[in-house]
């Protein structure tokens, strides 16, 4: 029987709205409920910054999604499983050891979104030709992002309004179950919705002969022209930032005698998960922009300045300490849109600098967990920054952080070395 291939309109949004709210649960929500918990900076970021290696390794167990019969099993199947161990989540807060617990269902959260990341990637590129991909690419960037709004934004809105009328556990244990439900219910949806996407068959596609293409592909990386000096780039490119996007938010719920803003967490989310939303994605568009007019090696020292001179507005609010929401509002979009410019410098050198070459897409995805282990690893060590140095000379220890890699950026190519 000959499969029946819906319009893209009807399984795009669906397929990355799934992949954008798993994501942002772990990486933005979490530490927001622990901090409601009370659960000092240092130690909840340590841990979150740990399950974020699910996302470093992920090119490594990749290519063994090709033993299933089809890319669209394993999307639904990791969105339903997701789905239930957000679930899971809801149930930990209600035990006696809620922190471990919760830990350990997020950081399978973090696997399920890790894996359904690559067959996600994998079906939409399977699925549509080259037009329709450059068509629909629009719609990948818009309902990830719309992950994000729901979750920094309508979900955090909605947790501080059960905090204050329900009490903290009641509070996340209703914004989990609402996440958990959500993703199944994608995953029900996409289980009618999403193309097939058969994996190619062939005698060769066993375990054994995946692991040695792996081998293949991971030493033909290594092997790259000055492909260590791009490792160093591109985690160094995430240092001011990746500190900023893992304490800023926490910044902005700190009790005021503690050097914070002391915003409830309905106020994080109205100025964090709404303006700065917005403001990040229209960032991410002029960026590009900008760079193709101006080319990768000419704009990537702006790039840079972009990504981390907003940061001083973070510098200015921990000076100041405003309470008009307008004015925290207004600083906090100029940082995010600053982030969302310069974050581009990197996304393209990674696919014009590191990536080409015979396993290009492969390269590619060892690129992105090189990317985010410069996250994890920034993060898992900000908390101890911030609590050493307090609030104030933590942000300007962030904007320092920018110098390493915006000399490096100078002195290195911004295009590909053959060998």
């Amino acid at each position: 029987m000959q499969e029946t291939i819906r319009n893209p309109k009807l399984w795009v949004p669906t397929l990355y709205l799934a992949q954008g709210l798993p994501f942002f649960a772990v990486a933005i929500v979490a530490n927001q409920m622990l901090k409601s918990m009370g659960v000092p900076n240092d130690e909840l970021n340590h841990w979150t910054a740990l399950i974020g290696f699910a996302w470093v390794f992920k090119p490594l167990w990749s290519p063994f999604l090709e033993l299933f019969g089809s890319k669209k099993v394993v999307v639904t199947f990791f969105q339903v499983f997701g789905g239930l161990c957000l679930g899971g989540v809801a149930l930990a807060l209600q035990a006696p050891f809620w922190f471990a617990a919760s830990l350990a269902m997020l950081a399978l959260v973090g696997i399920a979104s890790a894996t359904h990341d690559i067959a996600c990637d994998g079906l939409y590129i399977t699925s549509l030709d080259e037009k329709g991909q450059a068509q629909y690419a629009g719609w990948t960037g818009t309902f990830f992002n719309a992950g994000k709004f729901f979750t920094t934004g309508g979900l955090l809105l909605l947790a501080g309004y059960f905090e204050k009328t329900l009490g903290v556990v009641p509070a996340w244990t209703i914004c989990f179950c609402i996440l958990g439900a959500i993703m199944i219910a994608l995953g029900l949806y996409n289980s009618w919705a999403l193309p097939l996407a058969k994996n190619t068959a062939s005698e060769d596609t066993n375990a054994a002969a995946i692991a040695r293409t792996l081998w293949q592909v991971i030493v033909e990386f290594f092997r790259k022209p000055g492909i260590w000096v791009s490792i160093i780039f591109i985690i160094l490119f995430r240092a001011g930032e990746a500190q900023v996007q893992s304490i800023g938010p926490l910044f902005l719920r700190e009790a005021r005698e503690l050097g914070g803003l002391g915003l409830s967490t309905s106020e994080v989310g109205a100025v964090y998960g709404t303006v700065g939303t917005v403001a990040f994605v229209v960032g991410s568009i002029a960026g590009g922009y900008f760079t193709s007019w101006l080319s990768l090696k000419r704009a990537i020292l702006w790039l840079i300045l972009a990504v981390n001179l907003p940061n001083v507005a973070f510098y200015l609010l921990s000076t100041f300490q405003p309470t008009d929401l307008s004015i925290i509002g207004a600083a906090l979009s100029v940082e995010m849109f600053g982030y969302g410019f310069g974050f581009v410098g990197l996304i393209l050198y990674m696919m014009q600098v590191v990536a080409p070459g015979k396993y290009q897409t492969a390269h590619y995805a060892f690129a992105t967990g090189i990317m985010q282990l410069g996250f994890v690893l920034f993060k898992l060590f900000s908390g101890d920054i911030q609590i050493a140095l307090g609030y104030q000379h933590f942000f300007i220890w962030v904007m320092l952080s920018a110098i390493p890699v915006a000399v490096l950026s100078q002195l290195i190519p911004m295009t590909a070395k053959h060998s």
